[in-house]
């Protein structure tokens, strides 16, 4: 998938665990997990607005796109 998600990123730098992180946003663990190994098909705006709001963030610093190798489509 071309959207990659760098919460780990963010988690590392705030030196924050899953759990705390799911537990500020309300959300479970296991739906951020989800989104963090990049399985998830959609993301809410209100769900993005939440983990930049406790990861002090832009979306921007969550997300961004990569090109698909041509061998892969």
């Amino acid at each position: 998938m071309p959207i990659i998600v760098d919460i780990d990123v963010m988690l590392a730098r705030r030196k924050m665990s899953v759990g705390d992180l799911a537990d500020h946003v309300g959300i479970t663990p296991a739906n951020l997990a989800v989104l963090k190994n990049g399985r998830a098909k959609a993301v809410r705006f209100s769900t993005l607005a939440a983990l930049c709001e406790v990861l002090k963030c832009q979306p921007g610093d969550l997300l961004r796109w990569e090109a698909e190798d041509a061998a892969d489509g």
